[in-house]
């Protein structure tokens, strides 16, 4: 009865819902979760400044399956998926309910691929580090959809584009990643600010494409020149940000924050469309 009532509340006023925004995050270090600085600051603002969604979809970095799949449990857990970072880290809960039904409906509006209702999952930090800042109370419903790693770049953009519904319903679909990561190159002389001469030039490459919409450009990151690869040595933190793209209209234009590099070879690059 509780989770009828969960989706009444969700589906009710439909009509009057404000056209969500679409958001790409970088994340960075899980350390921002628990920190008020330059970049949660931020995610704290844009909140206050978009409506109040009646969910959030979060489509992280670290949820990388073969297949896509979508939480469908009630209470996902807190995830803490990562080592060597102070307790107080590994004691955050965020306690967010899910919305079994809104999996549903998400599983069922895509069409070209099967989505799959995962119960065993929950909210990884690519998600709850930055969603606990901008809804602290933690009494919106929070959704995951995973990656699906055996997949390229235009396979997730064409299939945030089936999602778009959502928006229309007072979804906030964010996308959690870093256009710009590579932890191999992480330099801890310039870990509180400061980039690679390749790593700002990727990311200028990345803004230029964004602010022009030149989205094919970004689906091709590989022909975008060996700084770009250099910035993206693994997909998994730069997909995020093809399902953002994905959902913009042809009236949108496109905002840049939180623009900066930090410990050389990551970029903190965020985008809202909307």
């Amino acid at each position: 009865m509780e989770t009828l009532n969960q989706f009444k509340k969700f589906t009710s006023g439909l009509d009057a819902t404000a056209f969500m925004p679409v958001l790409f995050m970088g994340h960075g270090s899980p350390m921002n979760g628990i920190e008020l600085n330059e970049f949660s600051s931020k995610w704290i603002d844009i909140a206050q400044n978009i409506p109040v969604p009646k969910a959030v979809l979060v489509v992280s970095a670290h949820w990388f399956t073969k297949g896509t799949k979508i939480t469908a449990m009630d209470m996902p857990p807190t995830i803490h998926d990562f080592g060597g970072f102070p307790q107080a880290l590994f004691d955050v809960q965020y306690p967010a309910p899910g919305n079994p039904q809104l999996a549903k409906e998400t599983s069922d509006l895509v069409k070209s691929t099967d989505i799959f209702l995962d119960h065993d999952w929950g909210l990884d930090h690519g998600a709850w580090s930055v969603i606990k800042h901008m809804f602290p109370k933690a009494n919106i419903p929070v959704l995951q959809l995973s990656i699906d790693y055996t997949k390229d770049a235009q396979y997730h953009y064409n299939l945030a584009k089936e999602l778009c519904t959502l928006r229309k319903k007072g979804v906030l679909i964010l996308g959690s990643g870093n256009m710009v990561h590579n932890l191999r190159m992480v330099s801890w002389e310039m870990i509180n600010g400061g980039g690679y001469d390749w790593a700002i030039e990727a990311n200028d490459k990345f803004k230029n494409a964004i602010l022009n919409k030149n989205h094919q450009a970004l689906i091709n990151y590989q022909t975008m020149g060996s700084d770009v690869m250099l910035g993206i040595p693994t997909p998994e933190h730069y997909l995020p940000l093809m399902y953002t793209l994905g959902l913009q209209n042809e009236k949108e234009g496109a905002t840049l924050f939180n623009d900066k590099a930090v410990g050389g070879s990551l970029t903190m690059t965020s985008v809202q469309i909307g």
